[in-house]
């Protein structure tokens, strides 16, 4: 999620750069977050080849401020 809230949208290949985990694994967790509410995806098509973009939805950036304003507080 941080690194939807700092970036507009990023495709499934750079998140999993970031990120550096494997396909499957990226793909459960966004499916999850997508269950949740908190992202949504636009498939476009580069030429033939799919392109994914991830996105956070207005729930799902509430839910990350939310969650960092918990572990501040914790950490007071």
């Amino acid at each position: 999620m941080s690194a939807l809230m700092v970036n507009e949208q990023l495709d499934f290949n750079t998140l999993k750069e970031l990120l550096g985990v494997t396909d499957g694994n990226l793909a459960s967790h966004l499916k999850s977050l997508e269950k949740s509410g908190y992202t949504e995806f636009r498939k476009d098509f580069l030429g033939r080849k799919p392109n994914t973009k991830y996105m956070a939805t207005k729930k799902g950036e509430m839910a990350f401020k939310q969650h960092i304003a918990a572990i501040e507080q914790l950490l007071k």
